[in-house]
């Protein structure tokens, strides 16, 4: 048998031998993401991730856990094997990559500034100079701010969760805030609260810090666990169980961008 061989067989052995073992699948998540993951008035933990994440589980024939961890401090807790991977909106950037490995893309969305209805506010420096823009902690948003506003005279301040956020911007303490588009126009301005704000000026992207698409992560040496993940996303992709996951939260494809 030769070297290819050996290497291919100790593989599949250690896939089969992770997926006996594997009686329950623990995700680190931050439920303050509607529509991705929230959390429903009897406090039950809901969205499309999480829709997503208890179907891997059916497919690998394990318990669903869902671990609720502060996302400033998930990847941490991601490494401290307080849970087995991350389903939490975590977009992929370069720097995330450098730290967790990656499952299959879960969906793309842009990220939108937010603020009142009206507002000459817009996502670019010239207007937004001496202004104070709300982020959430770990966010890719707070990494763009940080990143272009912020050295050119915004103030970027950030905030434990984006639910903290919107609480301040209604309160007249934040000129607008940066966040995801999806979680911003279900988790806000679709609400009461939201009524009078609305998306200022034109969708931001920039792969290097907002990141290309969002996915699971897993530490990098657990790479059993992420073949089996990745087989049950293709899968559910392949056999439209995604697709039907999907239309329960949007009306548009998520996944191809």
């Amino acid at each position: 048998m030769n070297k290819m061989l050996v290497c291919l067989a100790l593989s599949v052995a250690a896939f089969s031998a992770h997926a006996k073992a594997l009686n329950e699948l623990r995700f680190g998540v931050d439920p303050t993401y509607a529509p991705f993951e929230s959390k429903a008035p009897d406090g039950k933990l809901v969205g499309f991730e999480i829709d997503l994440g208890n179907e891997i589980c059916r497919r690998l024939q394990t318990k669903c856990v869902w671990v609720e961890t502060a996302f400033d401090g998930i990847i941490p807790a991601l490494q401290g094997r307080k849970f087995d991977a991350i389903m939490s909106a975590m977009s992929v950037t370069p720097k995330r990559e450098a730290q967790v490995a990656f499952s299959t893309m879960l969906f793309r969305t842009p990220s939108g500034l937010i603020g009142p209805r009206g507002s000459r506010l817009e996502p670019t420096i010239a207007t937004l100079k001496g202004k104070n823009i709300g982020v959430a902690q770990g966010s890719t948003q707070e990494a763009y701010a940080k990143a272009y506003w912020a050295p050119a005279g915004v103030n970027v301040v950030s905030y434990a969760n984006q639910e903290l956020v919107y609480t301040d911007l209604r309160a007249g303490r934040l000129d607008a805030t940066l966040t995801d588009m999806i979680s911003g126009s279900d988790g806000f301005l679709k609400t009461p609260q939201g009524h009078d704000y609305g998306f200022l000026g034109a969708p931001v992207n920039d792969a290097k810090t907002l990141g290309a698409g969002a996915a699971i992560g897993f530490r990098k040496s657990d790479t059993a666990l992420r073949a089996m993940i990745d087989q049950a996303i293709g899968d559910m992709i392949k056999d439209g169980t995604y697709q039907k996951i999907e239309r329960r939260y949007f009306e548009f494809d998520v996944l191809g961008g």
